[in-house]
């Protein structure tokens, strides 16, 4: 690295001045800039529309008649919220183990142990979904302030260096170079403080949603285990019994 006492000093000048290395961290701290706000963005967005869906589902369900006006529903407008993902499997459940019995080891013991199953394995997947990009926040986070210190320290260095061979050591000579290395610590922070605020913003919105299926789950599973008769398809109502016969939306 150079310093040209006519260059004028900034962000641009310091690129420009930058080894492979220097340019290499700004690359990194570049794309993951990239990646956080792209993940903040598409989960934003996801956890706006699983609320919007959500809020209408329980809105129904708690103001329908039967379980039967459930099945019907989902059945007619399918699931687009962890909500009535989870119903959907319950009530599928069910009407296959009143159907079909314990063919299978997955199928063992009782129906309403075959429904605890199914909710936890949903519950399960639910929580996979929700947390999935959140370790790449968490990664930016931590690391983006040491990818840029990393910068800063490299570019100082070439920097002092630099001086040291020009024999140009006064202080308005020194200040410019290094202060054009601090810029790398800048956009370090400027990089992690984003993905910090938006990883502890989707963790909370995320443990909210969470608490709620899981009591939604348990007053599920006393609807559906309680609610219909077991092991008499033919009390089933048809649209229950129809969940049975068909793959449910994963």
């Amino acid at each position: 690295m150079t310093v040209n006492a006519d260059a004028g000093l900034g962000f641009g000048h310091f690129i420009a001045q930058s080894d492979v290395v220097g340019k290499t961290l700004l690359g990194i701290l570049v794309l993951m800039s990239i990646a956080s706000w792209v993940i903040i963005v598409i989960k934003g967005l996801s956890l706006v529309s699983r609320r919007r869906h959500s809020q209408s589902f329980l809105n129904f369900f708690w103001n329908a008649t039967s379980l039967e006006a459930v099945a019907n529903e989902i059945t007619t407008h399918g699931v687009h919220d962890p909500f009535s993902h989870l119903t959907s499997h319950a009530m599928h459940a069910q009407a296959h183990h009143a159907k079909y019995g314990a063919a299978k080891l997955e199928e063992a013991g009782t129906s309403g142990e075959f429904v605890t199953r199914t909710i936890k394995k949903v519950l399960d997947e639910e929580t996979t979904r929700l947390e999935n990009g959140l370790a790449m926040l968490a990664t930016v986070g931590a690391t983006a302030p040491f990818v840029g210190l990393f910068g800063t320290v490299w570019g100082v260095y070439h920097a002092l260096v630099a001086i040291g061979m020009s024999g140009a050591g006064t202080l308005d000579k020194v200040a410019g170079p290094v202060g054009e290395a601090l810029i790398m610590t800048g956009l370090g922070l400027a990089v992690a403080i984003p993905a910090v605020m938006g990883y502890n913003w989707l963790t909370r919105a995320n443990r909210v949603m969470s608490s709620k299926l899981d009591a939604f789950a348990y007053e599920l599973h006393t609807f559906v285990s309680m609610g219909q008769p077991l092991g008499n398809e033919a009390a089933q109502p048809a649209n229950v019994r129809a969940l049975a016969s068909r793959p449910v939306a994963a």
